[in-house]
């Protein structure tokens, strides 16, 4: 296939400006780019479609550039946004380009004959005067046209909200973004979400009435569940990109927990596995659903994309825990994260080598109701610290049965935990 028809069969061509997008990319490398808007520190999985997109193009053989927008993060993008946003700080959103800089080179190659380029649009943005951005920029756009864009006709006719001079400008802003990357890069071609189309078509009519050159514009899908509800979201928010925001052993968690109607389309959008294994794993998905061989291998590859191979399998030795797997060589971090929303209890660190028997804690913090409780347990092999049965009512709390430094992890039968964390 193609480019345009791997990227179709996967789903991930949404629009495209012009039919003839196929035979200019067939002709040789095109440099192509795509921007990324710093609200925050992290990406979310959100903007793994455009990023993925960057790659599919690098893998071609195109030199992709990643835009981080400084410039335009001080500003918004109000596209079919409800309300404005608040303004960031010079200081936040020069933090934030830091941290979503960090996040792109793990997923794009700087190196080598198509190498990508990394760059912030404050550079030039930041550079321009008022009056030379109102005379070289402003000067090409009908305010009529603007007018009449669906994003920001929505804002318009929301008297509650309305659109400000500041947002409105946005548009023209990341359309001279586009003209910069022509005139410097050669670039010839956008991409981005399906909401940006407006802000892409603006890029290349100021780029043709201003330099007389063509350019092109693709746009990916946004993501959404089958279900109509917002993606990349869990019950404790976003799913991000930072190991630090949110857990290899969530993130994983959270493909795993995908639904039969999405992990599909997950597969095609989100993984570089081919056709045939996707299908493939389509069919075991229809056949046997209930061992969801789709789900973990979705989950699998997207953590190793996005994680790397070592917090792969940290997160599937996490996985297993939860189900009565050996916990030991998971650090406290993950043992934490693991057992995050099971009862937990906080003892004294002085309890452990001091003749404390396990029974009598456990009674004390009513994991169980009383010692008969503990003892029929115990006698029918249903307790558990540490995923090792305790096969007598005498145990002893020592420092010997910490899984980590603070941490140990008792077990009821075979899915009720408590955690204990010693203070």
């Amino acid at each position: 296939m193609t480019l345009l028809e791997e990227l179709s069969w996967r789903g991930l061509l949404q629009q495209q400006t012009h039919e003839t997008l196929a035979d200019e990319l067939a002709k040789g490398p095109m440099t192509l780019y795509c921007g990324f808007d710093p609200t925050a520190d992290s990406l979310h999985v959100g903007s793994l479609v455009p990023i993925i997109g960057l790659m599919h193009f690098q893998r071609a053989g195109h030199k992709p550039i990643a835009l981080v927008g400084g410039g335009t993060g001080l500003i918004g993008d109000p596209s079919f946004k409800a309300a404005e946003r608040s303004l960031l700080t010079n200081e936040q959103v020069e933090a934030n380009v830091v941290g979503i800089r960090g996040q792109l080179e793990r997923f794009i190659d700087f190196e080598g004959e198509n190498a990508a380029v990394l760059r912030n649009n404050i550079d030039w943005l930041g550079a321009m005067t008022f009056i030379e951005f109102l005379r070289d920029v402003g000067k090409h756009f009908s305010v009529n046209v603007m007018l009449g864009k669906e994003s920001v006709r929505q804002r318009l006719e929301d008297r509650d909200h309305g659109i400000s001079y500041t947002e409105f400008t946005y548009s023209l802003m990341q359309a001279y973004d586009f003209m910069y990357l022509n005139e410097a890069y050669g670039c010839q071609l956008q991409i981005g979400g399906s909401d940006q189309w407006g802000n892409i078509v603006a890029g290349m009519d100021l780029t043709r009435r201003v330099r007389g050159t063509d350019t092109f514009g693709l746009t990916l899908p946004l993501v959404t569940k089958s279900d109509g509800s917002k993606f990349g979201k869990s019950e404790s928010g976003n799913i991000w990109l930072d190991s630090a925001r949110t857990s290899p052993y969530k993130f994983y968690q959270f493909w795993l927990n995908q639904t039969d109607a999405d992990a599909p389309r997950y597969l095609r959008y989100f993984t570089f596995l081919s056709k045939d294994e996707i299908l493939d794993l389509e069919r075991q998905l229809a056949e046997e659903p209930h061992k969801r061989a789709a789900q973990r291998r979705l989950a699998e590859e997207v953590t190793r994309l996005v994680h790397g191979e070592s917090a792969l399998q940290n997160a599937l030795a996490a996985s297993q825990a939860m189900f009565g797997g050996d916990l030991r060589g998971l650090d406290e971090a993950t043992l934490a994260d693991v057992f995050s929303e099971v009862p937990s209890s906080t003892l004294d660190r002085n309890i452990l080598d001091a003749g404390k028997k396990l029974l009598d804690a456990l009674v004390e913090m009513e994991v169980f109701s009383s010692k008969g409780e503990g003892r029929r347990l115990i006698k029918n092999g249903g307790l558990y610290l540490n995923s090792e049965r305790i096969d007598g009512e005498d145990v002893e709390l020592t420092t010997d049965s910490l899984l980590t430094d603070r941490l140990a992890v008792v077990r009821k039968g075979k899915k009720n935990y408590h955690l204990l964390r010693f203070e």
